[in-house]
């Protein structure tokens, strides 16, 4: 993941602060390069799977590997970079080789014996979650499943979970969530910190980027682009039905293409084209419709944008996610900070409201489990969703989106809104009277209250909805986190 926003996750965000996410001009930017750089896959497969993908607007994203012994934040310790946020600390600390070493020896001591990706799919489900993308390789360049091109990854005999029959842990996180219909994701690091072919032991590494020319020296890129290649396939053709193949690391491309992703946007210094034309086309041979995500490459490969911690203040043209952790650190920090439920319900009604999808992110800790904070919060966020979950599932936006804590969606398929109010705290507390504004709404058949199964009264004039809230309604106990009102015209 990005570490410019990390940053960010330092810090505990207060409720409204999480639900609008202000932007800034830089993200104002981004948001124009999205739009402007897009292009529309010319697969039918892909585009039914796009669309299929976009009804679904909950996800999980996990975040795991051998860096949550430490505690420490993914991969990024081990870069070059003087970025403050991920300092080196520990016995080790002191010495970038020193540490490295004792980084990558992390594998000898691995065994999350407590691996049960079951206890995940029956919360993630429970709470309205309907896709999972899972770090099969993370830019460190450990493997979190059974390649055959480095003995750097979970099965080795080096590591000690490889004796567990569960060992395989991508493929057994893919099964398990398959089993309950989710749409799979693998996510993949194209940078390799670990490989000989990627930094090169003969240099040492000098930021995230490949520590050698690739123009200077073909055949060793060539080699980094066959591995990459092979893992890719190893992951197309061993692990079951794939629906998403979801790249990381944007600085990994051809050096003249355009960046959508403004934290990116630094001087690369070597043309870094890993082929994304022969990956993508072995990859839907294996698995057609194939959705590929290469984060932050503008083109054909970018088949949805990822705004990163972020949530547009508008609908995107395009299909787009946010990938937001649901604690300060994507991957597993003792003690982290999470957010609460109402933080989340409220982020998830935001983003979709803009047309988008929520990918939450919950990082393994090293025994294989979640911190319990997070089952509970999947738990509060399902008990809604049980009530709520028509206003955000196969819904798209809908003009003006928002106005102050009320947001819109609209049925796909049904001329039927929802308007959400969001609350500060637990309890929603309505007024006596609601007011929406809806343009285009000339005739409504039906408003209620959902969770709530009886017709409310309402006036509706110019383009405006107002609706009586019976005193009953206004000091209801039932009502948490958000109340929806269904509009049916």
């Amino acid at each position: 993941m990005s570490k410019i926003t990390a940053i960010k996750l330092m810090k505990k965000l207060f409720f409204f602060s999480v639900l609008l996410l202000p932007l800034n001009n830089n993200l104002k930017a981004q948001q124009h390069q999205m739009s402007k750089s897009y292009v529309v896959p010319d697969d039918s497969l892909v585009q039914q799977k796009l669309n299929k993908w976009q009804d679904l607007k909950f996800g999980l994203f996990m975040h795991w590997g051998t860096y949550s012994e430490w505690g420490v934040v993914e991969s990024w310790s081990i870069c070059p970079e003087d970025e403050g946020w991920t300092q080196r600390k520990g016995p080790y600390g002191t010495d970038y080789f020193s540490y490295k070493k004792a980084y990558e020896n992390l594998q000898t001591t691995f065994n999350p014996t407590k691996f049960n990706p079951e206890k995940w799919v029956k919360a993630a489900k429970e709470a309205g979650m309907k896709y999972v993308i899972f770090t099969t390789k993370h830019h460190d360049g450990f493997c979190m499943f059974d390649t055959k091109q480095t003995d750097y990854k979970i099965t080795s005999t080096k590591t000690p979970f490889s004796v567990n029959p569960r060992s395989n842990i991508a493929s057994e996180i893919f099964n398990a969530f398959r089993k309950e219909n989710f749409m799979i994701g693998a996510y993949f690091s194209k940078p390799d910190w670990h490989s000989e072919y990627y930094w090169w032991p003969y240099f040492p590494p000098k930021d995230r980027n490949v520590n050698y020319d690739p123009a200077k020296y073909p055949e060793r890129w060539q080699k980094f682009k066959d591995y990459s290649y092979n893992q890719i396939q190893e992951l197309m053709t061993g692990y079951g039905s794939v629906d998403i193949l979801w790249l990381d690391g944007g600085w990994v491309r051809p050096k003249n293409t355009i960046d959508t992703a403004v934290e990116w946007q630094r001087t690369i210094t070597y043309d870094q084209n890993i082929d994304m034309p022969r990956i993508a086309a072995m990859a839907r041979t294996k698995q057609p419709g194939l959705i590929v995500v290469d984060r932050t490459v503008a083109g054909q490969y970018e088949n949805y944008t990822t705004p990163e911690q972020q949530v547009p203040d508008a609908p995107l043209d395009h299909p787009w996610e946010s990938c937001i952790t649901m604690g300060n650190s994507w991957s597993y920090v003792p003690g982290d900070s999470y957010k609460s439920a109402n933080q989340i319900i409220s982020l998830l009604v935001n983003i979709v409201s803009r047309g988008g999808n929520l990918l939450m992110n919950i990082g393994p800790g090293p025994d294989g489990d979640w911190d319990p904070i997070a089952y509970e919060r999947l738990k509060q966020i399902g008990n809604w969703i049980k009530i709520n979950g028509e206003g955000i599932y196969n819904s798209v936006a809908v003009a003006p989106y928002s106005e102050g804590n009320i947001y819109y969606t609209k049925s796909k398929n049904t001329n039927t809104l929802y308007a959400f109010i969001l609350s500060g705290k637990d309890k929603v507390e309505l007024p006596q009277n609601v007011l929406f504004h809806l343009k285009g709404v000339t005739k409504v058949k039906k408003i209620s209250l959902l969770g709530i199964n009886k017709k409310l009264k309402w006036i509706a004039a110019d383009g405006s909805i107002k609706i009586i809230i019976p005193a009953y309604l206004q000091t209801n106990k039932g009502l948490a986190k958000a109340a929806v009102f269904k509009i049916q015209y």
